[in-house]
């Protein structure tokens, strides 16, 4: 059954890569040390504008890494912390953070209503499909398709993620263009307003 957790007083792009294979989750909890500070021990970090990498799918993880490292996804808080990773390493650590349990936030009450709108049924007239077709209900994601676990995610973080899609869109080359070749999350982001982006990650943020 869906659950959401809401504050009473008040996750994204495709992954594929070539090299994707089983990492070692015991060996990448030494090699993800230095990851610890932003992320977390456990992979749920701390500060509302570092992502949760606890139960995100390894192949994600690591290609999230790989984009990061040839700098195809520029990500300046992580300038020089993939350098010296290699293949081996990147799914270690992938698997390492993949294998622990993510936290769940709290949505703002009011904006429980328009975000759930947003993510299970889209917005029609602007032609925004529905978060979840391809995410999940849960938010959990497709692991094999390499659709990100959302639900859960800080929604500084998922905000700032849509706006930089949505930048991406507009040709702003300090954008965000991992969404692969037919541009989904371009698409989507571009056609939503500051509002429902706020509504939007603040409902992922208590979704699990």
């Amino acid at each position: 059954m869906r659950k959401i957790l809401i504050a009473g007083a008040v996750v994204f792009g495709l992954g594929s890569h070539s090299v994707w294979a089983a990492g070692d989750a015991a060996a990448g909890a030494t090699k993800a040390a230095a990851c610890f500070a932003c992320h977390g021990q456990d992979g749920n970090s701390a500060a509302p504008t570092f992502p949760k990498l606890a139960e995100q799918s390894a192949r994600y993880l690591s290609k999230q890494i790989h984009d990061i490292k040839s700098g195809v996804r520029s990500v300046p808080a992580m300038a020089g912390q993939t350098d010296n990773l290699s293949d081996q390493d990147i799914e270690d650590i992938a698997a390492y953070f993949s294998s622990k349990k993510a936290s769940v936030n709290q949505a703002k009450k009011d904006l429980v209503a328009k975000g759930e709108q947003i993510f299970r049924g889209g917005i029609r007239d602007k032609g925004v499909p529905a978060c979840a077709a391809c995410h999940a209900p849960n938010g959990i994601g497709n692991a094999p398709a390499g659709f990100p676990r959302l639900g859960g995610q800080h929604a500084d973080y998922v905000a700032a993620q849509l706006k930089a899609y949505r930048a991406a869109a507009d040709g702003d080359a300090t954008g965000r263009v991992t969404d692969g070749d037919t541009k989904p999350m371009r698409g989507v982001a571009a056609r939503l307003s500051d509002s429902e982006i706020a509504a939007l990650a603040s409902y992922i943020s208590g979704l699990h």
